[in-house]
């Protein structure tokens, strides 16, 4: 007879992960962000239970886009939000977001990743972002993903 392996919360061990985004591709990078916050790296990993690790990027705002108009894609692809009042639908490019905000680019990009639910809510509170190269975990001492994930 077969059983389902099932981990318990005290089984799950998290680690903490360092993600360079200096040169690299948003969608690329956020793809392997999204799948060491589910735990797909690990042998363990089942569906529905939080066994991804806390994951640290620098550089957010060295993150490049390609495609055959990448140059153009930095001002035509949009990012929206409203503020619940009539007329309050607000956009800004995906440069001017970089210069300003460069964590919000790589954190909705990620988000479009996980599940839109309470679960994928939980997961990204263990997303850490900065823009330049210096971070507050390196207590946690953070391994690099390329270790991590192969």
């Amino acid at each position: 007879m077969y059983k389902s392996y099932y981990p318990k919360a005290s089984e799950i061990e998290r680690k903490w992960v360092l993600v360079d985004a200096n040169g690299e591709n948003l969608g690329r990078i956020a793809t392997r962000i999204a799948s060491v916050l589910l735990g797909k790296h690990k042998p363990t990993f089942t569906p529905g239970v939080e066994m991804g690790d806390y994951v640290v990027v620098v550089n957010a705002e060295r993150v490049t886009v390609t495609g055959t108009r990448s140059s153009t894609k930095m001002d035509t692809k949009m990012y929206h939000h409203h503020s619940n009042y009539p007329g309050g639908l607000k956009s800004i490019s995906l440069r001017d977001q970089l210069r300003q905000h460069p964590d919000r680019v790589l954190r909705a990009a990620v988000w479009g990743m996980l599940p839109h639910n309470r679960m994928g809510r939980a997961l990204l509170k263990r997303l850490k972002i900065y823009a330049g190269p210096n971070h507050p975990h390196t207590t946690n001492n953070p391994e690099p993903l390329a270790t991590v994930v192969k």
